[in-house]
Parts: C-alpha cells; structure tokens; sequence
C-alpha cells in the first residue's frame, strides 16, 4: 500500500504542481489517497487553494487602492 500513497513532501510538491498545470489522473487519485489520511496535508491543500483564489481577486481588482485596503491612509 506504501508505494500507491504519496508521502507528506510528495503530496506538499503535487499540490503545489497542481496549481500551476492540470495533475494526471494517477496524480489527483494519489493526491486524494494521501489527503483522506493525512489532515495537515489536507490543511495545507486548503491554504494552497485559499491563497490562489486570493491572488484571482487581485489580479481582477482594477483599483489596489480600493476600500479594503489594509493601510490606513487609504481609508
């Protein structure tokens, strides 16, 4: 069963991978294997996805001064 499971440094490089290109169909199976088992994996999976679709936002956001800025001059 070992060699069909990523380990915690594999799964921390494919979930990383898998934000920038589409992951195989052995890697996602893999992937989902490993997190079932492994909740700090599944921790850092969810802060990877978090973190991108903040960066989204960003990206889309025409005007970095907008009102959720976090310095205060800007408010």
């Amino acid at each position: 069963m070992r060699f069909f499971l990523y380990s915690c440094k594999q799964a921390h490089q494919i979930v990383s991978e898998g934000l920038d290109r589409p992951l195989t169909v052995s890697e996602k199976a893999r992937l989902r294997m490993h997190l079932s088992i492994c909740d700090a994996c599944t921790n850092f999976n969810g802060q990877m996805q978090l973190l991108r679709k903040a960066m989204h936002r960003v990206a889309l956001d025409p005007d970095p001064t907008n009102a959720t800025s976090t310095d205060p001059k800007q408010r």
